[in-house]
């Protein structure tokens, strides 16, 4: 399946151009598919010519629509419409959106893309009755600068390149993110016309253009469903080979299983899991326990935490796992104690993980997922659980992994949708 966050991004900057841009390995997924249907609502013509192939092209974008009541409130409920706010200030000097929805894992705040692209010359406004942001760029069009941002945010310097690349002159980001989406993103506009250079560095330099073509570009496998079903074989003590997972993109993630204990072995570019009995955590070369934390890339992407724990809870031994990006998104834990989970929640932002070896198998409980990582955690637990478990609010899961029960059922597995 292809990357849901690439996607998002790929998708909003196809409004930087007039030309046609095809993308391959589109997920079909409630989250890429929303917003999808959103462009079609502002303008885009968009024709799917292939499962997971779609051309568009952005030449006639009614303009009244992005200021319409409507448009406001399906941005509000999907989190990466606030990528767009780049690319139409780019092109069209004009950009409102409402206050971005998504998961429900703390506070998000958007200020790093607002302030970015402040930088180039936007004038900022909002509107609290309403929710509603609004940045106008200056009759004379952005005109690039030098900017340290705040945070590494990933959308945020999606936007802030988006708008950058049409701005006049040279615009320098420095602690840009480097994620492999952001590389991808950055690519795409190059073969666009753009001219980006320090890809995959945390400095990018942005030397504006008048105007960007069309393009093909191909969106890499999800790392997060590469780690996910590494969970899963784990948990569920089974053999698994996953193909064509872009292995050199996974960076730190199989490193971050291993520490587990769990054996994965790379084959050319598929991950083999063998099936295991038992894996047990490591312990720092001091003898200290085990710390698993998120970071900015080339750390470890934070939205594979809520698997790793989730995995630790049948290892042998203990880790700490440190979620220091989002404030809510470990409260998900109270349904795994339930099931009968070792967990030790310290604080909004820490938990420590006490695993069972296998010695005492979860039990199957009634429960709803908060958000997609967190629901893909549950959904794990449920298959490696004694009983039938319920999971309500699956829309969740379903915004961020494609047809999940029909694949997991194909490889053993018993899920029925309801």
């Amino acid at each position: 399946m292809g990357a849901k966050n690439e996607v998002l991004e790929i998708l909003c900057a196809i409004l930087l151009t007039k030309e046609e841009v095809t993308v391959h390995n589109v997920p079909d997924i409630l989250d890429v598919n929303n917003l999808i249907q959103l462009m079609r609502d502002m303008g885009v013509k968009v024709s799917r010519t292939q499962t997971d192939t779609y051309t568009f092209r952005a030449d006639n974008i009614d303009l009244s629509y992005i200021q319409s009541e409507e448009f406001m409130q399906k941005c509000s409920s999907l989190r990466g419409s606030v990528m767009l706010l780049g690319p139409l200030v780019a092109r069209f000097g004009k950009a409102l959106i409402s206050k971005p929805g998504g998961d429900k894992i703390g506070r998000r705040r958007i200020d790093t893309h607002l302030l970015g692209i402040q930088k180039l010359g936007a004038e900022f406004s909002y509107n609290p009755e309403q929710g509603v942001f609004e940045l106008l760029a200056p009759a004379e069009g952005l005109k690039g600068t030098y900017m340290l941002l705040d945070e590494a945010s990933v959308t945020g310097t999606a936007n802030i390149v988006m708008a950058a690349v049409l701005a006049h002159g040279t615009t320098t980001i420095y602690n840009a993110a480097c994620e492999p989406y952001i590389q991808q993103l950055c690519r795409m506009l190059n073969r666009m016309g753009a001219k980006i250079s320090g890809i995959g560095s945390n400095l990018l330099v942005i030397e504006g253009v008048n105007s960007l073509g069309g393009c093909e570009h191909h969106v890499l496998p999800d790392m997060i469903e590469v780690g996910s079903f590494i969970g899963m074989a784990a948990m569920t003590r089974s053999e698994l080979i996953i193909k064509n997972v872009s292995y050199g993109n996974l960076g730190i993630i199989p490193e971050a299983f291993r520490r587990l204990g769990i054996h994965l072995e790379q084959r050319g570019d598929d991950i083999y899991i063998p099936a295991q009995e038992h894996y047990e955590i490591e312990s720092f070369i001091d003898g200290s326990i085990m710390t698993i934390a998120d970071a900015p890339w080339p750390g470890l992407t934070p939205d594979l935490l809520s698997v790793l724990l989730v995995v630790a809870t049948q290892a042998k031994g203990s880790v700490l796992i440190h979620q220091k990006m989002f404030e809510s998104r470990l409260f998900f834990v109270d349904k795994l104690i339930d099931m009968g989970a070792q967990i030790i929640l310290c604080d909004p932002h820490r938990a420590v993980v006490i695993g069972h070896d296998h010695n005492f198998t979860l039990r199957g409980r009634k429960m709803s997922s908060p958000d997609i990582r967190a629901g893909i955690a549950l959904l794990i637990a449920a298959l490696s659980a004694d009983g039938v478990s319920r999971i309500d609010n699956v829309e969740q899961i379903d915004r961020g992994y494609q047809d999940i029960e029909q694949r997991l059922n194909a490889i053993g597995a018993r899920i029925t949708r309801v």
